[in-house]
Order: C-alpha cells, then structure tokens, then sequence
C-alpha cells in the first residue's frame, strides 16, 4: 500500500463523505454517527431551537432547529443503510441497523 493509503483499505476522504459512500464498518456508522452523534446533533439543534424560539427568532429557531439537523440525520441515515448492504455478518443485523436508524432519525428529526 502507498502512503496515501490508510491501514484500513480506504483512501483518505472526509468523514463525511465515507459515511455517505458506505465506506465505514456498520457498527462504527450505527453506534459513532446515527446514535452517538444523533443523540447529540439533536439535542443541540433542539436547545438552539428552543433558546432563538424564546427571544422570538421563529425563522432562525426553524433553521437552526431543523436545517442543521435534517442534512446529519440523512447522511448518517444513508450511510447505515450502504454499510448494512456491504455487511458480511448475520443479515439480521444489518436489516435491524437499518430500521432502527430509519425509524430514529424520523423521531429526532421531527419531534
């Protein structure tokens, strides 16, 4: 492998792109991006939602409420359901990763 090769097999990209093309191992994209990182890009968006709410900001509330966490959640989302397709284990796993994570980012996107 040349230098711009990681250990792992792929080529250095962005994070963000890796989780788009399927490039992660599932478990790391489930656990580290859609419910660790879910969680949290959430709850964020969720207290600047309510805090510019509060001061009477309806347009930025609504967008730093739902534009910053909409795009997360479907990226996240997309790239659970590419690495699922590439999972090598029990389908089980990868078909219930997949759910759940649908079913998870439309609760944290629209609640």
């Amino acid at each position: 492998m040349d230098m711009k090769t990681e250990k792992s097999g792929f080529r250095h990209r962005g994070i963000v792109r890796r989780i788009w093309l399927g490039d992660l191992p599932l478990h790391i994209v489930f656990w580290n991006w859609a419910v660790i990182g879910g969680v949290i890009v959430n709850l964020v968006t969720s207290f600047l939602f309510l805090f510019l709410l509060d001061s009477d900001q309806v347009i930025a509330a609504v967008a730093g409420g739902y534009l910053l966490s909409l795009p997360y959640n479907f990226i996240v989302f997309v790239g659970v359901w590419r690495s699922s397709e590439r999972y090598e284990g029990d389908r089980h796993w990868a078909e219930l990763a997949k759910y759940v994570t649908l079913i998870g980012m439309l609760l944290l996107s629209f609640t």
